[in-house]
């Protein structure tokens, strides 16, 4: 009786086992299996692509597996996010801004991606700064001043943008501020900084990293951040908040995705060990060299923030009309 007693349990121990493996989370396999590929859908040498290359590097010493950086540059960011969307690879992560998520539903009549299901938060990576910036010629040196010199001369004055949040922005201040002023879009941003630094455009609304140069250069003058923060590298430049717009604020978040399916629980820990990268204090000293400052976060708290942009974008878009070309 003994032998059929043990015979018995030791049935019912392997039962439970098949059963707890069959339940187990699905990163208790072990992830990655294999090596990684991160789609950053920018340029190579952009702000996105050099954070990317960062994190990439030392996720590849924390897993022992090659983690190699993807550049699918194109329409702003929606060419990689679209061709990641439909990859369906459990090894490859998306390193992209939250706008097509939060603000490309706003401009695009139809997305080839179903932004609430193919495209999952991670983790929030770096907070890049958005910027404000006239002429150096220009005899203004704040948003409030700008108003004021703009409101005499209708039609005279010209704004552009890096970008389609940046021109969402710059249309709501120039609501807001009663202005009547012409938008000239640029398909070379290059050349947009060119006409802005020559005084031909008279205010630019683009990320940090693009005017920099100019900036350095004494050749233009940054007026407002648009993140809820001062930049560290310009701590006497102010937000857009302190400079009576709060409607434009607006924060960069720069982050990692994974593709539709992905389990909640890999999400997790894919987060734990970015926020574990983060912590290096070389990574913060690599990034904050280029105008970024790192900043982590569970996959809940990038869904709020990006939900947060979401509203505030819906909102200016009611406010100025058709979202700015």
């Amino acid at each position: 009786m003994r032998r059929i007693e043990l015979r018995t349990n030791v049935f019912a121990l392997v039962v439970l086992a098949a059963v707890a493996l069959a339940m187990a989370p699905s990163f208790a396999q072990p992830w990655p299996q294999r090596s990684l590929r991160i789609i950053v859908p920018l340029a190579p040498g952009s702000s996105l692509d050099i954070a990317g290359r960062v994190f990439a590097e030392r996720l590849a010493m924390r897993w022992g597996r090659a983690v190699v950086v993807e550049n699918r540059p194109g329409a702003e960011g929606l060419t990689g996010t679209t061709a990641f969307a439909h990859m369906r690879d459990d090894h490859s992560l998306l390193l992209s801004g939250a706008a097509p998520i939060s603000v490309y539903p706003f401009t695009h009549e139809k997305l080839a991606y179903d932004p609430a299901r193919d495209v999952l938060p991670i983790s929030i990576v770096v907070e890049s700064f958005g910027t404000i910036a006239v002429p150096i010629s220009l005899p203004v040196k704040s948003l409030p001043d700008f108003a004021s010199f703009a409101r005499p001369h209708p039609r005279q004055l010209n704004w552009t943008t890096g970008g389609a949040v940046f021109s969402i922005l710059m249309a709501g201040f120039v609501k807001a501020a009663g202005l009547d002023m012409t938008q000239v879009p640029y398909r070379d941003q290059n050349l947009a900084l060119q006409d802005l630094a020559e005084g031909r455009t008279q205010i630019f609304a683009t990320g940090m990293a693009a005017i920099l140069p100019l900036v350095q250069a004494g050749r233009i003058r940054v007026l407002a951040v648009t993140n809820k923060t001062r930049a560290p590298l310009w701590p006497s430049v102010p937000t857009v908040t302190e400079s009576g717009f709060p409607d434009i604020a607006f924060e960069g978040l720069l982050g990692v995705f994974a593709s539709r399916g992905t389990p909640a629980d890999r999400r997790e820990y894919i987060a734990s060990e970015i926020r574990a990268v983060a912590a290096e204090p070389d990574v913060m000293d690599r990034l904050g060299s280029t105008g970024q400052i790192v900043r982590t976060s569970t996959p809940a708290e990038f869904n709020d923030a990006i939900e947060e942009q979401r509203s505030k974008i819906s909102a200016l878009v009611q406010l100025i009309g058709k979202p700015p070309q």
